[in-house]
């Protein structure tokens, strides 16, 4: 079993006497966590098994039933329903059995896709739940081969919990692999001849079974070509009129497809930086798919180094705003933006976290100089008070000053 970062997090609120709902995308290793932390003797319902969750659908009140049997335990008697989005009166049900006794049950409910939820109007449990959120791995759990370097400093740190790393750490990768293959847990343990048949096989096989079977794409035909736009402009600014075109589908019809991928937890949208005085400043997101392997695959590309370097630096810029995203959302504090006026300047991410604004461009350079950071100057003179610092990521051995307010820090030094 390796090591999560949010595991100790989870293992200490599930004490709590709540209904916990953990969402995340699908192979994100959302099950084998949660099978490493509840008892062994849990209930289980696994509603990915077509059977099992036919049954339910057939006969709603069969989950209850199957709890109320279960033997009083002081400590609350766990109960896991994974996919739990493919039937939702099972949140009706837990509520009743919650409201009836809060002590009983300790119910943990693992979703995939959050689209079918809203639509149907799923009680999602107000009042009543912890809301959990399970990611592609992180710099913390997936380490570089390279090793820290004591004395560099991160824009955003990430710890573990107990301060110090992980006793048992997913296997070491330098940054070409983990650009080409990604992050998702089972790519990174598999045998490196498997990853490329597995990420097409996620991108193709695993997301048209979950839309199909939700039916929330009635034309997959239209749906398919969105998703191959999409995973090709991915880290781009959205161009819904561009996709519109190329995919032969309405805009409206293109903002709902984005909106899905959300929903799913395939995609980031990272919003554009507003807080400023200037005028020429574009208003649009951006989106970023959430794992760079099941972007190659989606994008109709080979999961291979020769794809990462064709045009590599695109690709390190999502990198880094996955990974930037994944830290904020696991803290539960801050935002990250973009910046990027009409005349084509730049800001490659903006992070706002604990009241303090940090700027950072992304070049794939083992040589940056100052004017990889000259659109960094300009915003920190503009925003004197909140911005202190920015940072070049790159590929840089050692972290450079370049500047008295400007840092290159080398990609694993994060």
């Amino acid at each position: 079993m390796f090591d999560r970062w949010y595991a100790s997090e989870m293992q200490a609120k599930l004490n709590r006497p709540y209904v916990h709902l953990l969402f995340g995308a699908r192979q994100t290793g959302k099950s084998t966590l949660l099978n490493s932390l509840i008892p062994d003797d849990s209930l289980c319902f696994n509603l990915a098994d077509p059977q099992e969750r036919s049954r339910h659908l057939g006969n709603p009140g069969e989950f209850a039933q199957a709890c109320r049997s279960l033997p009083t335990n002081k400590k609350g008697q766990f109960v896991f329903v994974d996919e739990a989005q493919s039937v939702p009166s099972i949140f009706d049900a837990v509520q009743a059995l919650y409201d009836a006794d809060k002590t009983r049950w300790r119910f943990v409910l693992c979703g995939s896709s959050a689209r079918k939820l809203r639509l149907t109007g799923a009680n999602l449990l107000p009042g009543r739940s912890l809301l959990h959120h399970l990611y592609p791995l992180t710099l913390a759990e997936h380490p570089a081969k390279e090793g820290k370097i004591v004395h560099a400093t991160s824009p955003l740190p990430f710890p573990w919990s107990d301060g110090k790393q992980a006793k048992h750490p997913f296997p070491e990768w330098d940054l070409l692999t983990r650009l080409t293959y990604g992050a998702l847990p089972g790519i990174v343990t598999a045998d490196k001849l498997d990853r490329p048949g597995l990420l097409k096989a996620y991108a193709f096989v695993h997301l048209e079974e979950e839309i199909r079977r939700e039916a929330l794409v009635k034309d997959w035909g239209a749906f398919v070509r969105f998703l191959q736009l999409a995973a090709v402009e991915s880290g781009q600014i959205l161009n819904y009129a561009n996709i519109s075109q190329e995919a032969g589908i309405s805009q409206p019809t293109v903002k709902s497809y984005y909106q899905l991928l959300e929903d799913m937890f395939i995609g980031i949208r990272v919003p554009a930086y507003s807080k400023s005085p200037r005028k020429n400043l574009l208003s649009t997101p951006k989106f970023i798919f959430f794992d760079l392997g099941v972007r190659h695959a989606a994008a109709g590309l080979m999961p291979s180094s020769d794809t990462v370097k064709a045009n590599p630096g695109p690709i390190f810029e999502q990198w880094l705003g996955i990974e930037l995203w994944q830290r904020l959302q696991y803290l539960g504090e801050g935002k990250l933006y973009h910046q990027r006026s009409r005349d084509g300047a730049e800001v490659d991410f903006v992070i706002e976290h604990g009241g303090s604004l940090t700027p950072i461009e992304v070049k794939w350079t083992e040589h940056p100089t100052l004017n990889d950071a000259r659109h960094l100057l300009p915003f920190l003179q503009e925003k004197k008070k909140e911005a202190k610092h920015g940072y070049v990521i790159c590929r840089c051995p050692r972290p450079l000053q370049l500047h008295d307010q400007i840092t290159a820090l080398p990609w694993f030094c994060l």
